[in-house]
């Protein structure tokens, strides 16, 4: 009994070992997929850009004029309004120039009463002259004086005539004098009065560039030495655009944006303008995004970098793919996955879509889409074969036509051949077993 029973024990093992054999040999032939589920629920199709942020209108304040810094009113930070002084250059020199150009216009005044002086004196002598050439002219014709006595009688008239038109140019030239020097003094005053430098708006100092002593040259260009912002409370973001994502920015188009000093909060904010400006960067043009936000709290500071999010389009409640199941091929010979492509109705690729799958497609536009109505991007025309995991382990190819996508899930805008629906397995990637893959390693699609 006891042998009959080694015999029965042993048997039994035999046959479960066959069976977790043959188990096992089946189990390794297939392969193994990881799936991932179709959804329903909300796609935004959006722009990104990085950019910087900067005040509406930002002020360099210069230097017209050449000098050491004496003083500086304010600092960085500084609010100030317009006609405020903000630094002052030393005047010691422009004052001398100025006392200098107003006393060469007192001389030159002084030069201009003597001209007249003068040309008050040879008119008196034109007159003088004048009637002793009108007596002589008369003692002539009564035959009393003689020829050689009216020819100088008329010399002398014709002399101080000529002294006269002298003094008259030397008056006008006196009277120049004094224009010219009373330019120079215009000049000098306006030279002094460059040495008080003031704030040209209401604003804030965000930038001191000289410290008192230091000497600032404006012989080639103003020297800047503060730069003051406008209105803090309103500022601008300037974002590199890719030229790709320029015709699907609009004017008017909400935006959001993060910034690193305050990576929890995300602040709002409308595109006000695409710059038609193009920036070439190692073969790569962007264009300026000026995105317009308040800013009321002073949070924002200028020069911060800002992640800028623009959205383009947005569907709400239709089916979604994710862009895994895409990419997606089976591990097949393409004899295998033709016959899979022909049994399920779907053309193989480069074969010509004939029109009435095209009508096909457009009739089958899941009715449970929630497109936006508004939508600046229009649906793509693109369609995919996509791989769905049927309940007994066999793989239905499915030709879906694509909506817009934001590059982690794409929307399903139609079926061309299948149906998809929520909850469906999709197919991302297939594992052989090792037996089966040559070389040994298994694998991985």
């Amino acid at each position: 009994m006891k042998i009959k029973s080694k015999w029965l024990i042993l048997g039994g093992v035999v046959v479960v070992a066959g069976v977790f054999a043959a188990f096992g040999l089946n189990h390794n032939n297939a392969p193994q997929h990881f799936t991932a589920k179709v959804e329903k629920g909300e796609i935004r199709d959006v722009v990104e850009a990085t950019g910087m942020i900067n005040a509406v209108i930002t002020v360099q304040v210069g230097s017209q004029v050449s000098g050491t810094i004496s003083k500086l009113y304010v600092d960085f930070n500084s609010r100030v309004r317009k006609g405020d002084i903000v630094a002052l250059i030393d005047p010691a020199l422009f004052k001398g120039a100025l006392l200098q150009a107003t006393a060469d216009l007192e001389n030159a005044k002084a030069n201009l009463v003597a001209a007249r002086a003068n040309l008050e004196k040879a008119k008196a002598s034109l007159v003088q002259t004048k009637a002793d050439y009108d007596r002589t002219a008369g003692l002539f014709k009564d035959g009393i004086l003689s020829q050689q006595q009216l020819d100088l009688a008329k010399a002398n008239y014709d002399s101080a005539n000529a002294t006269v038109g002298g003094a008259v140019a030397n008056v006008t030239q006196a009277e120049a004098q004094v224009c010219q020097k009373e330019a120079a003094v215009a000049v000098a005053q306006t030279n002094l009065n460059y040495t008080v430098i003031r704030s040209p708006i209401d604003g804030t100092v965000v930038a001191r560039n000289v410290d008192v002593g230091q000497t600032v040259a404006a012989s080639l260009q103003a020297p800047t030495i503060f730069t003051i912002a406008q209105d803090l409370t309103k500022m601008l973001v300037y974002a590199k655009t890719d030229e790709s994502d320029v015709g699907n920015i609009k004017v008017g188009k909400p935006v959001t944006f993060k910034v690193d000093a305050f990576p929890k909060e995300t602040f709002h904010g409308v595109v006000k303008q695409v710059r038609m400006n193009a920036t070439t960067v190692q073969n790569v043009v962007t264009y300026d995004t000026i995105v317009e936000f308040a800013n009321p709290e002073l949070k924002l500071f200028p020069g911060m970098t800002a992640y800028v999010t623009i959205p383009v389009a947005t569907v709400q409640n239709v089916l979604k793919l994710p862009n895994t199941a895409l990419r997606y091929k089976p591990p097949m010979s393409p004899e295998e996955i033709l016959a899979l492509y022909r049994q399920y109705g779907i053309e193989p690729p480069g074969e010509r879509k004939t029109a009435s799958d095209e009508a096909v497609a457009a009739e089958r536009i899941s009715p449970s889409s929630g497109a936006a109505q508004n939508s600046p991007r229009a649906q793509r025309s693109d369609s995919a074969v996509v791989w769905k995991l049927r309940a007994d382990n066999s793989m239905e190819p499915v030709k879906v036509a694509l909506g817009i996508t934001d590059h982690s899930y794409t929307e399903i805008a139609g079926f061309v051949k299948g149906e998809l629906k929520e909850g469906d397995e999709m197919i991302i990637r297939s594992v052989m077993p090792k037996s089966t893959a040559p070389g040994g390693p298994g694998v991985r699609r």
